[in-house]
Formats: C-alpha cells, structure tokens, sequence
C-alpha cells in the first residue's frame, strides 16, 4: 500500500468524497489506475456522487445544436459548481453528447432522456460516473427542442461566453425564403440574447400583473419627475396603461375621438385630421406600452435599428420579401437564473467534511 502516493489518493477522494481508506483501498486494488479507482468505488456503492448532488450548481453552460436546413433545434442548460469545472474537457465533451442526444431524440425534459443511452450506459449512469470522474455536482437542469412544421423553421444562437442562449421559430409562405429568414431569426435570436425579453408578446402578461406593473411603473416615473421638476426639466406623462394587452378597441376609439376633440379645439382643418391622427394614436400605444417595450420580444425596439419594434421589423421584412412572417415561439435561457447559491462559513464546511 505504501506503492499508492498521498497525492493520488487525494485526488481520487475528491473525485468521488469516498473515504481517505476506501480511496486507498481502490487505489491499491486497481494497481494505481486512476479512472478504474474511480469505476471500482462506484460499483463498491463508496462513491458518494449522491453527496455531490446537495452541492448548488449554478455554473455551468448553454448550450445549443440546430439543423443545416433550420428544421429542428435544441437548447439545453447544464450546470456545474464552478465556473473552472465548465471549461474543462470532460464536461465539454458531456456537454456535446448530452445536447446531441436531446436534438436527436427533440427531448423537452431531462425525464426524457432517461431511458437512452450514451457511450453504451444508460444516461442516469452515464451521468453518475461522469459526476464521479469530473469531481463535482453536474446537473442537466431545462431543454428546449423545436420541429419545425411545414413553411416553419427554427434558429439558436449562444453567446460566446456560453451564459445566455435562445431559440425562435418563425411560420412564412414562401420557402424561397427560407435562408433570409433564418438570417432575420438569428438575429433576433441575438437581440434577445442582449435584451433579455422574458415573452414573446404581451399575450404572455396575467391582468394580475399588469396591475402591479401599473402601479409600479407609476411610482417609478413620479419619482423621476421629483429629480426633473428639480432640475427644472419638462415633467414625464404618468401613462395609464402599460401594455397593449389593455389597450381594448374601446379605448382606443375613446382616445381618437379625444385627439379629434384636440384638433378641433386648435382650430385644425377637418380635412387633415385622417394625416395626424394615426401618428398621434401611434404615440398613445407607444406611451402606455412601456412594459411590453421591457419585456416583450416583439414590443422590444430592435438593437440593430432602435426606431423600430421587432413586430416593426418583422412586418417590414415581410414586406421587403412578399411575405408573411409570424414569430410562433420563442425560448431564452440564461445561466444560474432562479437557482440560488448557498453561502457556507467556511470553517463549518472544513468540520462538516471531518465527520
């Protein structure tokens, strides 16, 4: 036994937070070879890679894989510990095979890929032994896979740091115009990536939400007329509303007969009204859809042309193609987000480990 180093039995515990003895034990069993050390306690039940799934994972990668002809795409999330973990070659290569085998097999939930394989094991041993092998909690947290139906397809884009990662589908008429619009999905992809929409559009707002939204956005902006009003600035409108989800078409005819009724009293000439009505009713949506313009993809103004809303550009797009493009789904993922990290006193973790 005296043939087994103390470095290597150190780092076959913290591989696999088996015992200092049963580390030797297997060390000297298998004649010092690291990865049969590691196989030999798994299969003894003294790998402890149940322990390592207490650890909080919220490190880790996005990852995404989508068809050369757009019609099927993936997007997984993938946690580790740490952030030094997720650069290492055995969880890229997890990563690659655990992304392949949701995109082949369109997987919607880690559930759905427990009864596949990988490198011949089933993908619940496969993933103990490479938690065993990697030394810390891994865990496949959400995946995302869309088919494409007919004139559908869909685009991903990761960032390159590997945090952030989104897909969208988008539904058209003509395939001739496939390749553009995949282009056009990419980038949308991207905006979404900076800007961070939470929806697609203002469909996805509960009324309960909308509400607080309302008295939120309220208090936000009359604290911001406190600072102008001090700087003697013009004063920001208090908006009404904060989507367009309440916008009904009684409120809008409500607000156009008020424009008229402005018109009139500034003594405009009737027979211009129809000119500036439109852009003044355009004004009032965008003023009392501040929330939409946050959270919503298609309320958001695009990053690449800040004078136009994604439903802007989409519908010029398809204009400019002779056309029709309607954005079906979209799924952004970032890294670690809702998970949270446990802060531990060192010095209770140094004794919890003596135990």
């Amino acid at each position: 036994m005296s043939e087994i180093s103390a470095q290597l039995v150190k780092q076959l515990r913290e591989m696999t937070d088996a015992g200092m003895m049963d580390c030797k034990k297997a060390l000297v069993e298998v004649k010092g070879d690291l990865e049969k050390a590691v196989e030999y306690l798994r299969e003894k039940g003294l790998s402890k890679a149940a322990k390592k799934a207490d650890r909080v994972a919220a490190e880790g990668v996005i990852s995404v894989e989508v068809a050369k002809d757009f019609s099927k795409a993936s997007l997984i999330e993938i946690n580790s510990e740490t952030d030094f973990v997720a650069k290492n070659d055995n969880f890229k290569d997890l990563v690659a095979k655990i992304t392949s085998l949701a995109y082949e097999n369109s997987a919607n939930d880690a559930q759905d890929l427990q009864n596949l394989q990988i490198d011949s094991s089933s993908f619940d041993d496969y993933l103990k032994s490479q938690i065993a092998k990697i030394g810390e909690n891994i865990i496949l947290r959400r995946i995302k896979s869309i088919k494409a139906q007919p004139n559908t397809l869909v685009n991903g884009y990761v960032h390159f740091n590997g945090r952030v990662g989104v897909l969208i589908s988008a539904r058209f008429q003509n395939s001739a115009n496939a390749e553009k619009i995949a282009e056009l999905v990419r980038n949308l992809c991207m905006h979404a990536a900076a800007m961070k929409p939470t929806v697609l559009d203002y469909s996805g707002f509960s009324k309960e939400f909308l509400e607080k939204e309302c008295v939120a956005l309220a208090a936000e902006i009359e604290k911001e007329n406190e600072e102008l009003k001090r700087l003697g600035k013009p004063l920001k409108n208090v908006p009404e509303f904060v989507s367009r989800a309440q916008l009904s078409d009684e409120v809008l005819k409500k607000q156009e007969a008020k424009i008229k009724e402005n018109l009139a009293k500034q003594g405009k000439p009737e027979a211009i009204w129809d000119k500036i009505v439109p852009g003044q009713l355009e004004r009032f949506i965008a003023d009392n859809t501040l929330i939409d313009q946050r959270l919503t993809l298609l309320g958001q103004f695009f990053v690449l042309d800040d004078k136009k809303t994604i439903a802007q550009v989409v519908k010029e797009k398809s204009k400019e193609l002779g056309d029709e493009i309607e954005i079906l789904e979209y799924t952004r993922f970032e890294l670690g987000e809702g998970i949270e990290k446990k802060a531990e006193n060192f010095a209770d973790e140094v004794a919890a480990q003596m135990k």
